[in-house]
């Protein structure tokens, strides 16, 4: 770095003759300058807020005051330039102590030749100090920034999560008032042996139920996006039954066998609502996608539990998914055939819920063959529990087949 073109520098010294040796040493060492002498506490005062220094090169031993105190008159008026000790012989204990208190440099007036470096030497510090305080209010002013944008984008999506979940909420009611008027119309149609309406009553409650299978999907997503985990001891082998009980009566059902084998020599501790909704959608989907075709349609269930988590495997011999729609099918809105008119957020909950669960899934599916999903969730168990537990325990597990 070169010094500026001129230098403007500020002497504060009692003497004269020292003040006209600085300057010669100055113009000896190439230093192009303008100078200024004040040899008081007010005229330095006054130099300060008036003259505009570039570097203050300060005799110590002053009759009003020291050069600590000029140093602080500088802090005070907010004046951040390099500010050279310029003095006597003076100890090497003195000579650090002004080092600690800010000063940049101490130059010896026995040794005045090194006073251009030093200038040189503290100009270039104070540059980098500097750059360095602008670049860190720069990083503060772009993380406040930031910070501002993180909390209005979460406001945003938390009220429009609140929205999604009202209105999903809300519509569900009228959709089930509908529903129960169109049954009570069926009872009617039929009640006076007409049945010529049957068809379309038909169609209307396809279409609601298909809807509110929808809105069922927009809730389990919401809830999912925004409820904190809950963790409890989970009975895998009664949720897996209890969403096998609720899909019963959906079209297909009754022509799926369907295997349940667990294996839980220990307690699963999880979030029991979001693998409800795990294996409602996979469970569901099995059945959806079974084929028609074949007469000896199945679900197997297997689920083996240890100290560190749940392995569970889900696989059918249904219609199975095309190789270049697997690694899409988890996608949002994402259908990859049109035999069933799903609501596209069954496989994307699932992959939600399972990665909320803090757990991996992995698809394997042939076109025409089946599919067999994979899942890995680690196991909460406390450690109070998991304490209690032999690792060598084995316990029986649980198989039923319908």
């Amino acid at each position: 770095m070169k010094l500026k073109p001129e230098l403007k520098i500020l002497v504060l010294d009692d003497d004269v003759e020292d003040v006209e040796l600085i300057a010669w040493e100055l113009q000896k060492g190439g230093v192009n300058f303008q100078l200024k002498h004040v040899s008081t506490r007010e005229s330095f005062v006054a130099a300060l807020k008036e003259y505009n220094a570039d570097v203050i090169l300060s005799d110590h031993y002053l009759p009003q005051f020291d050069s600590s105190e000029a140093l602080q008159l500088c802090y005070a008026n907010k004046v951040d330039i390099p500010f050279i000790l310029v003095s006597g012989a003076v100890s090497e204990n003195f000579a650090n102590d002004t080092i600690k208190e800010g000063v940049d440099d101490y130059i010896l007036k026995t040794s005045l030749t090194r006073l251009p470096a030093a200038i040189n030497k503290a100009l270039k510090q104070h540059a980098l100090h500097r750059a360095k305080l602008n670049a860190d209010a720069e990083l503060k002013f772009k993380n406040n920034q930031l910070l501002r944008t993180i909390e209005e984008l979460s406001k945003i999506n938390k009220e429009l999560d609140t929205f999604v979940y009202s209105v999903s909420h809300n519509l569900r009611a009228p959709l089930m008032s509908v529903l129960g008027i169109i049954n009570l119309v069926k009872l009617e149609d039929r009640h006076n042996n007409n049945g010529s309406l049957s068809t379309y009553h038909a169609m209307i409650e396809e279409s609601i139920l298909k809807l509110d299978e929808t809105l069922k999907d927009i809730l389990d997503y919401s809830r999912n996006a925004r409820k904190d985990i809950r963790i409890e001891r989970v009975d895998l082998n009664r949720i897996i039954h209890d969403n096998l009980e609720r899909m019963r009566f959906m079209a297909g059902s009754e022509n799926i066998t369907q295997t349940v084998t667990i294996q839980e020599p220990v307690p699963f501790y999880s979030d029991q609502y979001r693998l409800s909704v795990v294996f409602n959608n996979l469970i569901s989907n099995a059945i959806k996608y079974s084929d028609l075709q074949k007469k000896n349609s199945f679900i197997e269930i297997q689920a083996t539990v240890s100290k560190a988590s749940a392995h569970i495997e889900i696989k059918d011999n249904g219609i199975g998914i095309n190789s270049d729609y697997i690694a899409k099918v988890t996608e949002m809105f994402f259908r990859a055939t049109d035999e069933n008119e799903g609501s596209g957020l069954g496989l994307y909950i699932v992959k939600e819920a399972v990665e909320k669960l803090h757990g991996t899934m992995t698809i394997e599916s042939e076109l025409g063959i089946g599919t067999r999903f994979v899942l890995d969730l680690p196991n909460f168990i406390p450690a109070t529990v998991a304490d209690h537990i032999e690792d060598n325990v084995v316990v029986k597990g649980q198989q039923h087949t319908s």
